[in-house]
């Protein structure tokens, strides 16, 4: 009964003179922004009070603990609970991809590749299955939760509007802006995050969405649950000398978020060599997570709370060099092993602590420079968060907004400019795009790159094709096609397989005699495109064969002739939705 009124609310129409009204008013998109915002700000307050919930329950928390930042637990319990939680995750997760087989869409790869349309359905389940993670304990983010139920929301509300293309990403957008600054308390962050990580891009045309949907989400986060800032030295001190050293903070950062992706692939590569089942791999996940939880329990879950506790960045060098080894590793084998949320709030806590170990090191070596280690937590955090999210500024105000400091601005931009653009160097991806990659998907960010999809071969071809049989003389070629009928005609073998393109004002000329056949004057015989060809591909086959026009056949194997497109008609057809794709970036529509 649930499942049906979920799904029949997926597939909600608004009335007609409603969506001609939101369409008609510019400023629609913004009332629709402020809804987004207040959708995002009651999701992130709901999943992180669940979380909260279940470790209480789980773990046996007082109200009010973090788990990440405890002390100590009970090894049953932080054994227990992982692996049981783990076994009870990927059997169920098993039992929704039975029954949902197509891999959920999100945010990122709406905007991509689908105008920004997601299922409402698909993003409960993974706001569900993220809770589900977070609150056994794994070590994984719930920004991967917000962002997918806020967005979905926002986007179910678009399509139900049929709202244009444009329009609908930007409102996508909004929906992720107002979860993560609901989540942080960090307006600013939230937009930036929404223009970086979701959108792809920056416009003025989604500046007064976007910012709207970031600060009322925040407020409405912030009225149920109030966000705490993130506590460094009551007197941060950047100099000259922190710039450079904010720097090489920023190169390192680069190559261990480099290494913490990689790790991910790495680990499921190695389940699938030992030939673990699917639904197995959460259990021995959170074995290994557990294990590492009995050492340290900020391991588990996000680490947000754990950057609140200052027994943490507070604690001796070798302590912190361990649960940075551990919450890394604790990272990587359960995002690995199948369970889900994201790398945004764990890699807070893994860059604050390799920054604070980092400044402690220098410190000890050269005590005259007056490295402050606490500044090197905010200014790791960001940088290592860099590099994983993609997003420079939006790492930016996380620091400045967490930490209430605006003097750490200048080292912070730094380390973050520095680590994505050596991320960006060297490997080319964030985590959710790498993700992608693996996939096989061709994604570098949330850049509107769907419409180049759905621009096809199929869509463009001519399907009035003029075919003539190979062994036709030219003498009746010339008969049956004089000058000027039509450019080119295609020529096929006995078995109506393409064999070429006949150019009509070469099969006049007179070095061809009138009874010879036709196939002496072929070209393109190896040349062709397909219909699910993108217009891209299209211009690239075109460029390959340096041709005028090629034929279109419907597969590789039988190779009938379905069509027949020019190069001009691609050029111009491409031409004229880059313009008009411009046009919407500005809000020139």
């Amino acid at each position: 009964m649930q499942l049906d009124l979920l799904k029949r609310l997926g597939q909600l129409e608004a009335p007609r003179w409603l969506r001609l009204f939101v369409r008609a008013r510019a400023w629609s998109l913004l009332v629709l922004a402020a809804i987004a915002g207040v959708a995002g700000g009651l999701v992130a307050t709901a999943m992180g009070k669940s979380v909260e919930f279940l470790h209480e329950v789980l773990f046996e928390l007082g109200p009010g603990e973090s788990l990440s930042a405890h002390p100590s637990l009970s090894p049953m319990l932080a054994l227990g609970v992982p692996v049981i939680g783990g076994l009870g995750f990927g059997l169920v997760s098993a039992a929704i991809r039975r029954k949902r087989p197509d891999r959920e869409i999100d945010p990122v790869e709406a905007n991509a590749l689908h105008g920004g349309r997601m299922s409402l359905i698909g993003s409960l389940v993974v706001a569900f299955r993220t809770v589900w993670s977070s609150g056994i304990g794994a070590s994984v983010g719930l920004e991967a939760g917000y962002t997918q139920l806020s967005s979905g929301i926002a986007s179910r509300i678009g399509q139900a509007l049929r709202l244009r293309r444009s329009d609908l990403r930007i409102l996508v957008g909004c929906g992720a802006a107002a979860g993560i600054a609901g989540a942080f308390g960090a307006p600013f962050s939230g937009a930036f995050y929404a223009f970086e990580v979701i959108i792809g891009s920056y416009s003025v045309f989604g500046l007064g969405p976007v910012t709207i949907a970031a600060v009322i989400g925040y407020f409405t986060a912030n009225a149920l649950s109030p966000a705490h800032l993130i506590v460094i030295a009551s007197q941060a001190r950047v100099a000259g000398h922190d710039l450079p050293i904010a720097a090489a903070v920023g190169l390192l950062a680069a190559f261990f978020g480099i290494a913490l992706m990689r790790g991910v692939p790495l680990c499921e590569a190695m389940y699938h060599r030992l030939g673990v089942r699917q639904f197995l791999r959460p259990m021995f996940g959170g074995l290994v997570v557990g294990a590492l939880a009995v050492v340290s329990p900020q391991v588990m879950s996000s680490g947000h709370g754990a950057l609140y506790f200052s027994g943490v960045l507070d604690a001796a060098i070798p302590t912190i060099a361990l649960v940075l080894v551990m919450k890394s590793l604790a990272s990587v084998v359960s995002l690995g092993s199948g369970f889900r949320g994201g790398f945004f709030f764990s890699s807070l806590l893994v860059g604050a602590l390799a920054g604070k170990l980092l400044a402690s090191g220098i410190a000890a070596a050269w005590p005259a420079l007056g490295i402050d280690p606490a500044v090197y937590a905010v200014v790791g955090m960001s940088a290592l968060s860099a590099s994983v999210i993609g997003g420079p500024l939006t790492m930016t105000f996380i620091a400045i907004e967490a930490t209430g400091d605006l003097r750490l601005t200048a080292a912070v931009l730094i380390a973050v400019v520095v680590s994505t653009q050596v991320t960006r160097a060297l490997f080319g991806y964030s985590f959710a795009t790498w993700r992608f990659h693996l996939r096989g998907e061709v994604i570098r960010s949330a850049a509107d790159i769907g419409w180049i999809r759905d621009l096809t071969v199929a869509r463009m071809m001519r399907h009035d094709i003029k075919t003539v049989p190979t062994d036709t003389t030219f003498a009746e070629f010339r008969t049956a096609f004089p000058l000027g009928s039509t450019a080119q005609v295609v020529a096929v073998d006995r078995e109506a397989r393409y064999a070429g393109l006949i150019i009509v004002s070469e099969a006049h000329s007179s070095q061809f005699d009138g009874q010879a056949t036709v196939d002496a004057a072929l070209r393109h015989a190896q040349d062709m495109l397909f219909p699910a060809m993108n217009v891209r591909e299209a211009v690239a086959a075109f460029d390959r064969a340096e041709a005028e026009a090629l034929a279109v056949v419907d597969s590789d194997a039988s190779q009938r002739v379905v069509g027949i497109l020019s190069e001009a008609h691609v050029l111009r057809r491409y031409a004229n939705e880059l313009e008009r794709h411009a046009r919407e970036f500005i809000g020139d529509v």
